[in-house]
């Protein structure tokens, strides 16, 4: 896939997605812009940056259960 069919494809995304995208990718330009070659991803370091990126923005949303849903109550 070469440049313009990777932008062509991200154009295609709606805005909120075209936006997660193109912070993804300045994250990773400030990242190898201020470490040197030495300061390679750890598994720890990716997951951390996974997760923030998967859970980001939920904290707008409305939790999906609630105590009313609950069958069955531990004391």
């Amino acid at each position: 896939m070469n440049q313009a069919q990777l932008l062509e494809k991200i154009q295609a995304l709606p805005p909120d997605k075209q936006a997660e995208v193109f912070d993804f990718v300045d994250f990773l330009a400030s990242r190898s812009a201020s470490n040197s070659q030495q300061d390679e991803w750890t598994d720890a370091k990716f997951s951390e940056m996974a997760m923030s990126q998967a859970l980001r923005g939920m904290e707008d949303e409305s939790p999906l259960y609630t105590q009313a849903d609950l069958k069955e109550r531990w004391r």
